[in-house]
């Protein structure tokens, strides 16, 4: 279901590569959604702001009852979609239609750094119920293997420098936001994908900076480093295991943060789950991904 809404302007970077964000991003771990859905008393409602396309309301609709996702972008809600239990509207973050105190959590998957954050902060205090809890994630820059190193090194550098601003704050997983309500303890969550070259492309494609390297340029950088990724990759159609650092940050409204036993139970009970992965480390304030280890740096 899509719905409308008016907004305040915003920084739309998506609108113009909708399609391609909606074909080309990688999904979140399964495990993430089950955690997340661990928190809540029940399975209720929770409010995704910044959804883009829909790739985690997919996923928070298997563990919640309704799933209310919002994003700024009306063209990344026209390429949305998601089951019956999913609603979409064109909404800005730090102000949506929902009433007070009406879900039971609110989550922010890759788009937390384009809000206003107080403003934002502010509208998840009215609208979660008392116990409820605030969750927000991102990835940052893509680790492939070492024989496609250097030539995806290449290409970042060649549009590093069109990233916008708010992506430094992605580069050091969020550090330093003045968080609202008392921490919640995170385990760690592994986000990795098997992909042919051209998924890899597409994502490529699917930039904020590829697209402001076109403009300013009028050439396609993908395009231009196609070849020596391709070359590196080999045949085409073969899957390469890739990886992404990934960080989650949780939040409780009106309640002090899980002691680290309940944690460890929580954590433990999601993994026990059939196809469930992660293990918690209690001791760190957001969760980075394990798993990439291996896997080359750019």
């Amino acid at each position: 279901m899509n719905t409308s809404f008016a907004g305040a302007a915003f920084k739309d970077h998506f609108s113009a590569v909708a399609a391609d964000y909606a074909s080309a991003r990688p999904e979140y771990p399964e495990a993430l959604f089950a955690w997340i859905g661990s928190l809540t008393p029940a399975s209720g409602r929770v409010w995704e702001a910044g959804c883009g396309s829909g790739q985690a309301s997919r996923g928070l609709a298997r563990h919640f009852d309704t799933v209310f996702a919002t994003d700024p972008s009306a063209a990344q809600i026209a390429q949305a979609s998601g089951p019956a239990n999913v609603t979409f509207a064109a909404e800005p973050g730090e102000r949506c239609s929902l009433p007070d105190a009406s879900v039971d959590a609110v989550c922010v998957a890759q788009a937390l750094h384009w809000f206003d954050r107080a403003a934002f902060f502010a509208e998840c205090a009215r609208v979660l119920r008392p116990g409820g809890v605030l969750v927000a994630w991102g990835y940052q820059d893509i680790e492939v293997p070492p024989s496609l190193v250097a030539a995806n090194a290449a290409l970042q550098e060649e549009i590093r420098v069109y990233w916008p601003p708010e992506r430094a704050l992605v580069d050091s997983a969020y550090a330093g936001f003045a968080w609202p309500f008392a921490k919640v303890e995170v385990p760690a969550f592994a986000m990795t994908a098997e992909w042919a070259l051209p998924r890899l492309l597409g994502y490529f494609s699917s930039y904020s900076a590829t697209k402001q390297y076109r403009e300013a340029t009028g050439t396609d950088p993908v395009a231009q480093h196609a070849p020596a990724l391709a070359a590196a990759w080999g045949d085409p159609e073969s899957t390469q295991t890739l990886c992404w650092p990934l960080f989650v940050h949780a939040r409780r409204k009106g309640e002090r943060a899980r002691t680290a036993d309940a944690l460890s139970a929580s954590a433990a009970a999601v993994n026990a789950r059939p196809g469930m992965a992660g293990q918690g480390d209690p001791k760190r304030d957001s969760a980075a991904m394990d798993g990439c280890e291996d896997m080359g740096k750019n």
